[in-house]
């Protein structure tokens, strides 16, 4: 089963090839499928979170909320969380679990923690609470993370294998904030969440963009089994297989904004052969990612590259 060999590769237990997770096109073809148990895109055009707030799309990508919903910290009290057990939110799930029977499941939060926050908030008034109101951040980010957990501790009774977490830390050149602030103010929730999915068991799946190196081996110590470097052309890939391979399970693209976009055939490849090389070395250690990109100017020629990439070159290599 195509669920078995995204278990091995995470376990590290010589999965038969590479598993490949199709992100939001051709989940046919993906070893990983994904149910969104958080209802950040809800409504005839996707364009309302159960939060509370309107997505305002300038092109096809996700766009920004419309408002803030928390202009001043004396709002926070009247912020509506929404409700974990709504049934809604798991409508269509059975057919989901029937269709995917013999794929690894996720409960996608769609995004999460931080990242919620920040659109409940605004980014730029987010980052001077941080600086200056380290109470409301707490109050915040304690709504936040606790409707997750709460989210959390439903899943079991629907069969996923793993909840995924989506919130993204780095910039293209270092982290948002800095990692005294994201140690002293998430990590401990992070902590408690994955150590709840695991209690349950479930394994965790953590979606973070940008340049994060400082906190990657937090996020080991604190129980990611599958880390999505979602921009490997930020990183020396040899050097992060040399620190953190055999560590955790490393999921990464072709990087959807360099290669994958502008690339050539050959290069894409190249780039498939150097994650191999990296992080294929321990019996597993490593999960393909493909995203459709058009919006980015992603060719259907590219992505189909991509997709050729990882079936044929994805076979985990010796010790």
């Amino acid at each position: 089963m195509r669920r078995d060999q995204v278990i091995k590769a995470f376990s590290f237990q010589n999965p038969a090839y590479v598993p490949i997770y199709f992100f939001n096109q051709d989940q046919n073809q993906s070893d990983l499928v994904a149910f969104e148990v958080q209802q950040h895109f809800i409504g005839a055009d996707r364009d309302q979170s159960e939060w509370g707030f309107a997505w305002n799309r300038m092109d096809e990508t996700m766009g920004q909320p419309l408002t803030n919903l928390i202009d001043d910290p004396a709002q926070l009290a009247d912020l509506k969380v929404p409700d974990a057990a709504n049934p809604e939110r798991f409508i269509g799930l059975a057919a989901f679990n029937q269709q995917y029977s013999d794929r690894f499941r996720l409960a996608s939060l769609a995004l999460s923690g931080f990242t919620t926050m920040s659109f409940l908030r605004g980014f730029n008034n987010l980052m001077l609470d941080l600086a200056g109101n380290p109470g409301f951040i707490e109050a915040l980010a304690d709504k936040v993370f606790g409707f997750e957990e709460r989210l959390i501790e439903l899943l079991p009774a629907y069969h996923f294998d793993a909840v995924a977490f989506f919130d993204d830390w780095g910039t293209q050149k270092g982290m948002i904030i800095s990692p005294a602030s994201w140690r002293k103010f998430f990590k401990p929730r992070y902590a408690r969440q994955f150590a709840l999915a695991h209690r349950l068991g479930l394994k965790v799946y953590f979606h973070c963009c940008g340049y994060y190196p400082q906190i990657i081996p937090d996020f080991i110590e604190i129980g990611v089994d599958m880390l999505n470097i979602s921009q490997p052309n930020l990183y020396n890939l040899p050097e992060l297989g040399k620190k953190y391979g055999g560590k955790v399970c490393f999921v990464c693209p072709v990087s959807y904004q360099t290669t994958s976009i502008s690339g050539k055939r050959e290069e894409i490849f190249r780039d498939v052969q150097v994650l191999i090389e990296s992080f294929g070395h321990f019996n597993g250690g490593l999960i393909g990612y493909v995203e459709e990109y058009h919006s980015m100017g992603m060719s259907q020629a590219n992505y189909q590259a991509c997709v050729e990439a990882f079936k044929t070159l994805g076979v985990y290599q010796p010790e």
